[in-house]
């Protein structure tokens, strides 16, 4: 049974699929979704079906995998079974917890409704709805102070995801005022990133950190980092003491593992995440297994990996080999070793960083090898196409061709 259809659980399911061993793949949603693109679906680029696809389809070529759409709410290891949360129980002999994580809003629960993070398609198009509708209202303002606080945009966290968010804004804002509304003008426009630590995107090395902050200093957002934010309201961000007028806030500062270890009830790792054992065991739960965010693991230096997506995808295709030979041959699982593709982050428009460890690669190659990679990470062809397309007319005319507001 593997709980989670996201980067680690899909790459498991697919390892054993059309193998001898039956297969249950449960997840809350009936999508499986390209979080690192949500990004471009809040600011208008892409569309949620270009970066999604049904978990059925997905995975509906292997004989001997098993979709369902449930929430799980606990794990009896005692018993062998999961618990959804509708009451059903789920036998399994092997469990793989592949249940992701979710933004840490350190004890403030309630500034998630006035700022969202970037976890799945619903929160993507909110943001999307928020920022298009700020603008069509500030067209018609005529009170210069609430048309600021309308065109101002704060962005909570310098990790990669607030670092591709406030470029992303910047450019959308500055291409719609410039063709599409009449009554702005390109310095009404703020975008501000907010980082609490001395630099933004800190697990880079400080060369690739300071060429995205001189970037996103050229394209308007303003960077702010040694500010901690101390308050979200529907009116904006309070910081220094000081309330900062916004009318679309953007959380990015930190992630959460899923409740997996109280579902266990083991004692949690840094972040919340699962201690596992080299082979992606669970250190105290026979038979169970956890990768990707769920699972705290080190790489060969001792350090502690990071939640990437391909930590997450070589970590399931590992599992789902390991397990098939375990169960189908009785082979030992190995251990699994990390190989470092490269971290990354686009910045904007030809502007993108890569570290791969003992060399760094910035700017619009970068940009390039950027845009390759999440093309061919993408979970087939068709989407690989027209994310593709759709990337060339985009970048040739400047135009974004998902600027929706829903009907309220």
């Amino acid at each position: 049974m593997i709980v989670g259809a996201g980067f680690g659980g899909l790459a498991c399911a697919q390892a054993l699929g059309n193998t001898a061993i039956e297969v249950v793949v449960i997840d809350r949603r009936n999508h499986n979704l390209f979080q690192p693109l949500l990004y471009q679906v809040a600011t208008a680029a892409l569309s949620p079906a270009d970066i999604s696809e049904p978990i059925r389809r997905t995975l509906g070529r292997y004989h001997n995998i098993r979709v369902v759409m449930g929430e799980v709410v606990a794990v009896h290891p005692a018993t062998g079974c999961v618990e959804l949360k509708d009451g059903e129980e789920i036998a399994y002999d092997r469990l793989v917890l592949a249940t992701g994580s979710d933004y840490n809003y350190f004890g403030h629960e309630e500034w998630r409704k006035h700022a969202p993070g970037l976890k799945s398609i619903h929160e993507a198009r909110d943001i999307r709805q928020r920022l298009l509708l700020a603008f069509e209202k500030a067209e018609r303002c005529e009170d210069e102070e609430e048309k600021r606080r309308l065109l101002t945009t704060v962005v909570i966290g310098g990790g990669p995801t607030g670092v591709e968010m406030a470029g992303a804004i910047s450019e959308l804002g500055r291409f719609m005022i410039g063709r599409d509304f009449r009554t702005l003008k390109e310095d009404q426009l703020h975008v501000l990133l907010i980082e609490a630590g001395p630099r933004i995107l800190a697990t880079f090395p400080e060369d690739l950190s300071q060429y995205a902050s001189d970037y996103l200093s050229r394209i308007g957002v303003a960077i702010r980092v040694n500010t901690p934010v101390e308050d979200v309201t529907a009116e904006g961000v309070q910081i220094g003491g000081t309330l900062l007028p916004a009318s679309c806030m953007v959380w990015g500062a930190g992630v959460k593992a899923s409740p997996a270890a109280t579902w266990l009830q083991v004692e949690a790792g840094p972040g919340g995440r699962l201690p596992v054992a080299a082979d992606l065991s669970v250190k105290g739960a026979a038979g169970v297994y956890a990768l990707g965010d769920t699972a705290f693991t080190r790489g060969e230096d001792g350090q502690p990996l990071p939640a990437l997506a391909q930590v997450a995808k070589q970590q399931g295709k590992f599992l789902g080999m390991a397990l098939a030979a375990n169960l189908l041959l009785g082979e030992a699982p190995p251990a699994f070793r990390f190989q470092n593709r490269g971290n990354t982050a686009v910045i904007g428009r030809n502007a993108a960083i890569f570290d791969f460890g003992s060399w760094q690669l910035k700017g619009r190659l970068a940009w390039m090898l950027w845009a390759i990679v999440h093309v061919y990470l993408l979970v087939n062809f068709e989407k690989r196409l027209l994310v593709s397309v759709q990337w060339i007319w985009r970048y040739a005319t400047r135009q974004r061709g998902a600027r929706l507001i829903d009907e309220t």
